[in-house]
């Protein structure tokens, strides 16, 4: 194809930019390009006519128009479990603090400021029960969500000698792995809840996440319980939240999305969106992402995308181009392409196809140059979204 155009938006770790090669050219002012690496900002993939790919530095993608990109063949990559670590570490920061009370205790010590060291020892002495609070070891920690944070986060509370138990309904047999033997996992989301002192949210943002944490999910909850949400604001209903804090149902709640209605309340800790905001982090998913969607764009395959289908190949020593076939996933799209290569006396190289149940994604290594007419027959299927042409010497 040649020289590759790539969009940044927002800032992207210099580490993860230099991956690029020679066949790129990258700038955040590209006004058409065929790939765009973003953090948080908004992408309507709809603006940007000849774009091939997208990639998230960073695990969710409600910033992008993802049903979009789908429809018109642009696949969304994100790199999840590269910020796992600093939401992980940010996490018990911020609940080590509420449990000891530590933001109040470090605003009475910076209002002791001025005083004698005697008074200041006297001042000390006569407040410091106030800030009394109560460990984490031996408490119960209920973490809904065992994705690359949620095991994280599972791990780290049995190594702060907690008990911990754990939910995800559709769990991702390498994360199960990654757990400690001591997480028991649940199939009963209820019976996590009514059993946990702290409960933590780790479950991404999608219609049947949005609102999860409600008046019914606080009800389930243990009486007295300390909340945390470090996945996505729109998957807690702050109304609730804060009725629950005010009947005494709730101890705390921690999270990372500050709004106008939780930051009155004197028992909800905020932090800033502060989860992934690490240099290592921001390197970690700046390179990660880099590699996803230049690995897209040169050669085709596929990983860690959240609308297409895994797809790992390299081409043969046989092979002079790489058609890329994107369709619904329907049956006989892979005869119907073959038949239509075959017809016009192209050789195929190898063949793989690839679906996630509604989108099939085929690399197809041919032995000869594929003349326009032939794609044209292709695109002209009616359940054929997109295809490209990838030289196998580019």
């Amino acid at each position: 194809m040649g020289l590759y155009r790539i969009k940044t938006i927002n800032r992207i770790a210099p580490e993860g930019l230099a991956l690029f090669g020679p066949n790129f050219r990258v700038n955040a002012d590209e006004a058409d390009p065929h790939g765009i690496v973003v953090r948080s900002s908004h992408v309507d993939t709809d603006d940007y006519p000849e774009l091939l790919a997208v990639a998230r530095a960073g695990a969710g993608v409600n910033n992008i128009t993802v049903d979009k990109a789908t429809e018109h063949g642009i696949c969304v990559f994100n790199t999840p479990g590269a910020n796992a670590n600093a939401v992980a570490e940010l996490l018990f920061t911020m609940l080590g603090s509420l449990m000891r009370h530590i933001n109040e205790g470090v605003r009475f010590c910076t209002e002791l400021a001025g005083l004698d060291d005697a008074a200041i020892s006297e001042a000390v002495e006569k407040r410091k029960v106030a800030f009394r609070g109560v460990e984490l070891a031996g408490k119960t920690l209920g973490v809904v969500g065992v994705g690359k944070i949620g095991v994280m986060v599972a791990n780290g509370g049995v190594q702060r000698q907690m008990k911990v138990v754990a939910f995800d309904p559709f769990p991702a047999l390498e994360n199960i792995h990654a757990l400690s033997y001591d997480v028991k996992l649940s199939r009963n989301l209820g019976a996590v809840l009514q059993q946990s002192d702290i409960v933590t949210i780790h479950v991404p943002l999608n219609k049947k996440t949005r609102g999860l944490v409600n008046r019914g999910f606080i009800d389930q909850m243990k009486r007295g319980a300390t909340l945390i949400n470090y996945a996505r604001g729109e998957i807690v209903e702050d109304g609730p939240v804060l009725k629950a804090l005010d009947d005494g149902k709730l101890e705390g709640y921690i999270t990372d999305f500050p709004n106008h209605e939780n930051l009155r309340h004197p028992r909800v800790l905020a932090s800033p969106h502060l989860g992934a905001s690490t240099e290592e982090s921001e390197e970690n998913c700046a390179c990660l992402a880099v590699s996803e969607l230049k690995d897209y764009l040169e050669y085709g395959t596929i990983s860690r995308s959240v609308n297409f289908p895994t797809v790992e190949s390299i081409p043969s020593g046989s092979c002079h181009a790489r058609l890329i076939m994107i369709n619904r996933d329907i049956p006989g799209m892979i005869g119907f392409a073959s038949n239509i290569i075959g017809s016009n006396n192209i050789n195929i190289a190898s063949y793989i196809n690839e679906s996630n149940g509604s989108i099939g994604y085929n690399i197809i290594d041919v032995e000869s140059p594929v003349p326009r007419e032939v794609i044209a027959e292709i695109e002209s299927h009616p359940d054929v979204i997109r295809t490209r042409i990838i030289s196998c010497h580019n």
